[in-house]
């Protein structure tokens, strides 16, 4: 009877055995293809070439997403691409809603700060671009007093800010600097060497030429967020492809020359993170205040000139609406229908940029200032919207008072101008201060052509120390304490011409 338990307990620990064998076998497996299905998110903006650009057929291709999908393959994870501005990739690393980015970011120490750095995929440096017939900017040295662009959140824009006396405007992209220079809007852009040759050699920027001399030497890496676990899987991946050959092919495919040697580990690797905390957090805004008034200033100042602009041109366009003449009501409606159909942000890029390069193809030089240009678009898209409320305030007035106006002698013109204007602007003042508001926000689009108005400084504090969310919701809050002024405002203008509520 006792002497059957043995061969029980032998099947028993055989099948324990077994078992623990077979999950051996299992955690080995996963653990061995724990990459194979995961998909990391990459930011980028595809607004680099050759490193990241939208190709003819409009998808994304160039250097960075040749290398990022060959190491990818390498280290056997998946990519999900998303587009994301320059100035908003460590944001949004920092956030952790992508995984890595790879969009031709140099490895500084102050970056590091915020981010981990893989190891160097790309050795580069920054070049002065200027137009051909420039003989007077021949280095560094010579920009002093110049008027320079650069791209937001660069090295090239760090670096130019040690130029005494220096001019600087920011864009979001290299294109947009590269094109302000064409425009002879510029003297130089600082940019990153390749961009900016490639740039001038497909033929895209016609007239300018690269002084020789690089400013600096510099490696591009791939950003993931702080102390992340994918930074291992990605250096793995750029490991096996510079010793497999692949990183060779791409480099030759795009810049027809053989790679230089690259060091093996990030220049500022391991740095310390930033002091965080609410203290930390309100100190940053306290410091970004005055820079950020400063930018109010200039919101205001377009706000106001935009909109006594677009008021007169609007009331024109309004009642011209009303016009018996056919083909003036049809030519007032293109108008309207035209800019209020187009984004405001097509508008600028059309009138700052367009406009001169259209000129530029006719023969002659023609420049746009910048402030002259976003007044010229806001008032443009303004009095569009402004036209429509005039229409409705005029024929919300009963046309009995028109006729009892003409019957007493009165004209048209002296009509519309005693009798029906007055008591429609009465009724379209709430729309108006609406339009006011909406304006005042919208002018933050200027920010697009290098206009430091308030967004723009907020974007240019972040681009500095990368603290994307104080500066934003501090600049937010402007904008609230702004748009409540306003609208208090027109409540008092409201009540202040109702003879009901005045008496």
């Amino acid at each position: 009877m006792f002497g059957d338990k043995k061969p029980l307990l032998h099947k028993r620990w055989l099948r324990w055995c077994l078992l623990g064998c077979l999950s051996l076998l299992l955690l080995t497996g996963c653990s061995v293809n724990s990459s194979a299905g995961k998909t990391l998110r990459v930011a980028n903006e595809p607004a680099f070439p050759p490193f990241e650009f939208l190709g003819t057929d409009g998808k994304p291709q160039g250097f960075s997403l040749d290398l990022m999908n060959a190491i990818a393959q390498a280290a056997n994870f998946k990519i999900e691409f998303q587009s994301v501005p320059f100035d908003g990739i460590i944001p949004a690393l920092q956030a952790k809603t992508v995984d890595a980015a790879i969009s031709s970011i140099t490895i500084t120490e102050e970056r590091a700060k915020t981010v981990s750095f893989s190891r160097p995929y790309f050795k580069a440096g920054l070049a002065i671009a200027i137009r051909s017939d420039n003989q007077d900017i021949t280095n560094f040295d010579s920009l002093k007093n110049k008027k320079i662009a650069v791209q937001i959140g660069t090295t090239g824009a760090k670096k130019a800010q040690d130029i005494p006396g220096a001019k600087i405007r920011s864009f979001d992209s290299a294109p947009l600097a590269l094109q302000e220079l064409a425009n002879r809007n510029v003297d130089a852009v600082i940019n990153d060497a390749p961009v900016t040759l490639y740039a001038i050699n497909t033929g895209n920027l016609k007239g300018l030429k690269v002084v020789e001399q690089l400013l600096t030497e510099e490696y591009y890496g791939i950003a993931t967020p702080k102390n992340s676990a994918n930074l291992a899987l990605i250096n793995d991946g750029i490991d096996k492809i510079l010793k497999n050959g692949t990183y060779t092919q791409i480099y030759r495919k795009w810049f027809k020359a053989d790679p230089p040697s690259l060091p093996a580990t990030s220049p500022f690797a391991n740095q310390a993170g930033g002091v965080t905390g609410l203290f930390a957090s309100l100190g940053v805004i306290w410091r970004s205040l005055p820079t950020l008034l400063q930018g109010v200033l200039v919101t205001l100042q377009l706000t106001v000139l935009s909109v006594v602009l677009g008021l007169v041109g609007g009331s024109l366009i309004g009642i011209i609406r009303l016009s018996r003449i056919a083909s003036v009501r049809w030519i007032a409606r293109a108008y309207v229908d035209f800019f209020r159909g187009t984004p405001l942000l097509v508008q600028i890029f059309m009138i700052y940029f367009g406009i001169p390069a259209i000129a530029q193809e006719l023969g002659f030089t023609f420049s746009f200032d910048r402030l002259v240009a976003g007044v010229v678009a806001l008032s443009l898209n303004s009095a569009a919207y402004i036209a429509e409320i005039v229409r409705a305030g005029i024929q919300s007035i009963e046309p009995g008072q028109a006729e009892a106006s003409q019957s007493l002698g009165l004209s048209s013109v002296q009509t519309m101008r005693y009798v029906i204007f007055p008591q429609a602007f009465r009724r379209m003042i709430p729309p108006l201060g609406n339009e006011f508001i909406s304006l005042l926000k919208d002018t933050s689009l200027v920010a697009v052509i290098g206009f430091e108005e308030l967004f723009r400084k907020g974007q240019l504090i972040v681009a500095d120390n990368y603290r994307a969310f104080e500066i934003y919701s501090a600049v937010a809050v402007v904008y609230l304490c702004l748009t409540l002024l306003s609208s208090q405002a027109f409540s008092r203008l409201e009540a202040w011409m109702n003879p009901v509520k005045r008496s």
